[in-house]
């Protein structure tokens, strides 16, 4: 970006998601998720401080790159589910789009629909060129979730942590 300051953070909405900015409040569930063995699968479980730099992380993409993590909030109730995210920077080779979800809410398609709103827009209003998925090997479910959502396993693909398998997103057609 040419100015980091004049960025706006997007609301995304589908049929039942709103994708919006994270805020303070979504802090004591963010960092009991990535505290609990539920970050397994994303090097965890993770100490406050740590929980804390990727929180911060989170937000930081957006002034700095254009693009970053966005909280899943239920319409129906406004109850914030996980949070999706497209990241970049020294740790990922690639644009990567990522996803958690609060437990309870799994089998849901929220993370589908959410993914997917969010891929689409890094392709349509980012006009990225390749986005990847980066998997830990034995998240079945996240594998899953990729290849629902469309991405095939693409060997090749530089990754920075050797436990994991890369998806690779195709741009949907226009």
């Amino acid at each position: 970006m040419s100015d980091p300051l004049s960025f706006a953070i997007p609301v995304i909405e589908t049929d039942r998601l709103r994708l919006r900015a994270p805020t303070m409040a979504d802090w004591p569930r963010y960092a009991a998720f990535l505290a609990s063995d539920r970050a397994v699968h994303m090097g965890g479980p993770f100490a406050e401080a740590a929980a804390w730099g990727m929180f911060c992380h989170d937000v930081a993409q957006w002034p700095l790159m254009g693009h970053g993590s966005l909280m899943i909030d239920n319409r129906a109730d406004g109850l914030s589910i996980g949070q999706v995210g497209i990241n970049a920077g020294p740790l990922f080779p690639e644009h990567e789009l990522g996803w958690l979800l609060y437990p309870g809410f799994e089998g849901h398609g929220y993370a589908f629909e959410a993914a997917a709103a969010l891929r689409d827009w890094g392709f349509g209003v980012l006009g990225l060129k390749t986005l990847v998925s980066y998997v830990h090997q034995n998240n079945t479910p996240s594998r899953r979730l990729a290849e629902r959502l469309g991405a095939g396993l693409d060997e090749t693909a530089e990754r920075h942590d050797p436990a994991d398998v890369v998806y690779r997103h195709a741009k949907a057609p226009a």
